[in-house]
């Protein structure tokens, strides 16, 4: 439990009444007078924090609407004044139409989450932007915890008939990022919760003893679903240098989504979006994880930088196609994904050097969703520093690497996976490098089961 200090008896003394819910009230105070406002030294603290530096945007955000609130003018947080006043919208546009100051709205309030679990997790006071609103409020620590950051509830102006057509598809997106947001961090909280408290627990077994340990952070970096709609729009197959320097979704076909004032393009190029299946596999890892929960980040691809590869351990999840970064270590590999026209031709793993019984190809579905066969690879390798390890998931659809995740899981399973390799992964001295080749069976966008059907050992 955290201890009131006298700067936080200061802080109270600023804000309204004696509640437990400490909300901005209007004052009038000079601009000079926000230096030492306590207030403002916590957003300034905020907008200079790890989790902020690449978010201009929100930065400018934050600080807007923290400002206009200490100086009174709270009624004007509205989100058609702060779309003309910040995002330099037209005056007189239509929220209805362009949603940019929701989807900037909530994802700062998942990095005001990020920032106070992570480099404010001793702040005396928490700030928080309540689902509704576009207020900020401060809230002391030791009473209250931070609410939960995703499943945003500000209500966008009725939708009319005639528009509901045009905005739809954003508004499903929306939802489903909500959804998976709000999955994922309730978990990373709960893991972070749990390692805290336990004091004694087993080492988890191989191969997740290589890539969760005390020596070591471990990145687990989720797939990007704007970069594979993205890759359908375009019809190209992408490469990370081009992810990296957003070729994608500033090319003309992505572009065409703002026509009539849709805001669809921006949607997907700004907004974080991963798979129920990322999701399923990131809660997974971290029950497995056990002790080491608390050296586990969670990063989207496209946070992500070469040098975030050095010294750590790192999960990838997902394909080429979806994650980009897993294309780093497809040279490593004898199954190497492949892809025809993209969006139109089903995707396979060609096995570069067949053995006896193996197949020179193996195609999954067409589509996600629908019913057949999928394919996936489970891959540990050496990091690229050669001091960490590197764990790869990787399936031709969601489904395909969905049954990885539940086939590394099961205890059965991954002793099949050690006999088919030859060893017996009991000594820890042992580095046990490989690929493995999985096939699911999946019904309704779900697999059923899954079957190791070739090994290859990995020599460094």
């Amino acid at each position: 439990m955290l201890t009131w200090s006298s700067s936080v008896v200061r802080f109270a003394n600023l804000c309204w009444g004696s509640a437990t819910l400490i909300t901005l009230r209007p004052e009038t105070i000079q601009i000079d007078d926000l230096v030492s406002d306590e207030r403002w030294l916590l957003v300034q603290r905020i907008v200079s924090s790890h989790a902020f530096q690449k978010s201009a945007r929100l930065r400018d955000l934050l600080q807007h609407i923290t400002e206009r609130s200490i100086h009174g003018h709270a009624q004007e947080l509205t989100e058609q004044h702060i779309g003309e006043a910040l995002f330099h919208k037209p005056s007189g546009y239509s929220p209805l139409e362009d949603s940019s100051v929701r989807v900037h709205v909530r994802q700062l309030r998942l990095k005001l989450h990020e920032y106070f679990n992570e480099d404010g997790r001793n702040e005396p006071v928490i700030l928080d932007i309540p689902k509704g609103s576009y207020v900020p409020v401060f809230r002391p620590a030791a009473n209250s915890a931070l609410p939960h950051p995703a499943e945003p509830h500000e209500v966008p102006p009725p939708i009319q008939a005639a528009g509901l057509k045009q905005v739809l598809p954003w508004i499903i997106s929306a939802v489903l990022a909500a959804l998976c947001a709000a999955l994922l961090f309730q978990s990373i909280r709960q893991g972070i919760r749990t390692s805290a408290s336990a004091s004694v627990a087993a080492t988890p077994s191989w191969p997740f003893s290589e890539i969760f340990d005390k020596k070591h952070q471990t990145k687990i970096v989720v797939a990007d679903g704007n970069y594979g709609m993205e890759r359908i729009l375009t019809s190209r197959t992408g490469s990370l240098d081009q992810y990296l320097r957003r070729e994608l979704s500033r090319s003309p076909e992505v572009a065409r989504l703002a026509a009539g004032g849709s805001s669809f393009r921006e949607y997907i190029s700004e907004s974080t979006l991963t798979s129920f299946a990322d999701v399923a596999e990131v809660v997974s890892l971290l029950k497995i994880a056990g002790p080491f929960q608390g050296q586990i980040s969670v990063r989207y691809p496209r946070d992500l930088r070469i040098r975030d590869l050095d010294h750590d351990n790192l999960v990838f999840i997902g394909s080429p196609g979806s994650n980009p970064w897993v294309s780093l270590f497809q040279d490593r590999l004898n199954f190497r994904e492949s892809e025809g026209e993209v969006g139109k031709s089903a995707k396979a793993f060609v096995n570069a050097n067949p053995l006896s019984g193996e197949k020179a190809r193996y195609e999954g579905l067409g589509w996600t969703g629908t019913v057949g066969e999928d394919y996936a690879t489970i891959s540990l390798l050496p990091n690229p520093t050669n001091d960490g390890s590197v764990l790869i998931l990787q399936g031709l659809q969601q489904e395909g690497t969905e049954a990885a995740g539940r086939f590394l899981a099961d205890e059965s399973s991954r002793k099949q996976l050690l006999n088919a390799l030859g060893a017996s992964g009991s000594n820890p001295n042992e580095k046990i490098w490989f690929e493995a080749l999985i096939r699911s069976r999946t019904v309704s966008g779900a697999p059923n089961s899954a079957t190791l059907i070739a090994v290859r050992r990995i020599k460094y």
